[in-house]
């Protein structure tokens, strides 16, 4: 293993603040709530999440995420 550092390797940094925001400050889309939910895109799972979101709105991914 090389324990070597690459001399051409930018410096550590933490990341900064505007990256690691996801957006959800915009607009909420059916497909966003079927991936927050872990299913697959499909008809069926795009038809339940476009539910969600005319029931519950944005909350609908809100409740869904961490």
């Amino acid at each position: 293993m090389n324990t070597q550092s690459d001399p051409n390797a930018e410096p550590e940094r933490p990341t900064p603040d505007a990256l690691l925001h996801t957006g959800s400050e915009g607009a909420v889309t059916a497909e966003d709530v079927v991936l927050a939910s872990g299913r697959d895109v499909t008809p069926a799972s795009l038809a339940w999440a476009e539910d969600k979101l005319a029931r519950e709105g944005k909350a609908a991914l809100d409740k869904l995420l961490p």
